[in-house]
């Protein structure tokens, strides 16, 4: 047993996790909590309390209810590269609570820490972690793919975001062009080999997940997980729509989606915990300009439709913890 688990140690998959996992999110929710005040007294607390007594507040749990469903399409894309990786014996829903496990570090730079789900998988079905930690990566060239999609639609009327939207194209394209070469990820990978440390024992694991990777994201495989991943974002770009609906601001669907993928590509692009301080003030300073919506209500609605989807998917994914260590004791 001590042998096993000093593999498991050795692999990366360390029982210490949860709880550092905890404490992480803990650190950074104070921070966003320090974040949204600074926003609340920056814009005059007394008039975001006016708007937020005549809000709809239906409209932020059917907002709630659209990132929701953002979950259950990158669900299915998830369940896409498990069957092309053949990967195969885990039950539908044990796989669903593995893949919203995740969210549980959605808080960190670019949504890496997702790789959570490889350790939830080799503590539950004994997967290797260099098998399933390419996925991650593949979601978020697709993710990436999406949010510029929808940049670029709403770039009809409103240029502001086209800058990013370029600048996420370069990043796509770049690691499209590394991947695809195995010559040129292969010196990447023997240059992490000759770095002091863990270097020479992480080799042969990158070769593996590079192995799985290219495999996840040849030109063929690109399109299906990019069709869910522009529904998936429109889903949570919709739902800033409804939010400043509650507010009673009429805006445009498209003019909300580019407020919303232009914010949420910025904060992904610059390396921050959950785009932290970064996606925030984009998006509202977006809103004013774009939008004309006045400074109170787009404080408002930055900080609910922030809730909705970033803070309820770390919530959700506590939540599924919760229930795989019920259903799976060795995960704890």
């Amino acid at each position: 047993m001590e042998k096993i688990e000093s593999e498991k140690e050795a692999s990366g998959a360390s029982p210490g996790m949860a709880p550092q996992t905890t404490r992480r999110v803990v650190y950074v929710m104070l921070i966003a909590l320090a974040v949204y005040i600074a926003f609340a007294l920056f814009s005059d607390v007394r008039k975001l309390r006016t708007r937020m007594e005549d809000y709809a507040w239906w409209t932020f749990f059917a907002a709630l209810g659209l990132a929701f469903g953002n979950y259950l399409l990158r669900f299915l894309k998830w369940q896409y590269y498990l069957r092309i990786l053949e990967i195969r014996g885990i039950p539908v829903l044990d796989s669903f609570l593995t893949f919203v496990s995740g969210f549980v570090l959605s808080i960190t730079p670019g949504k890496v820490g997702e790789v959570f789900k490889s350790y939830v998988l080799y503590r539950t079905y004994d997967i290797p972690a260099q098998r399933t930690a390419p996925i991650v990566i593949a979601e978020r060239l697709t993710d990436l793919i999406g949010v510029i999609v929808l940049i670029i639609a709403g770039s009809a009327r409103f240029s502001g975001g086209l800058l990013w939207a370029g600048a996420g194209s370069v990043v796509v394209a770049s690691l499209l062009v590394v991947i695809a070469s195995r010559r040129i990820s292969m010196w990447l990978i023997t240059v992490v080999e000759w770095l002091p440390g863990p270097g020479k024992r992480l080799g042969p694991k990158l070769r593996e997940a590079y192995d799985s990777l290219h495999a996840l994201t040849r030109p063929s495989r690109l399109v299906i997980p990019t069709i869910l991943s522009v529904a998936a974002w429109f889903l949570e770009c919709f739902a800033l729509w409804v939010i400043l609906h509650g507010f009673q601001r009429q805006v445009m669907v498209l003019g909300a989606s580019f407020v919303y993928a232009t914010a949420t590509l910025v904060g992904a692009l610059i390396p921050v915990p959950g785009g932290l301080g970064i996606t925030e003030p984009v998006m509202k300073g977006l809103m004013q300009q774009l939008a004309t919506v006045d400074p109170e209500t787009a404080t408002g609605a930055m900080i609910l439709v922030r809730f909705a989807t970033l803070w309820f998917a770390v919530l959700v994914g506590f939540g599924a913890l919760s229930i795989l260590k019920k259903r799976h004791p060795k995960l704890i």
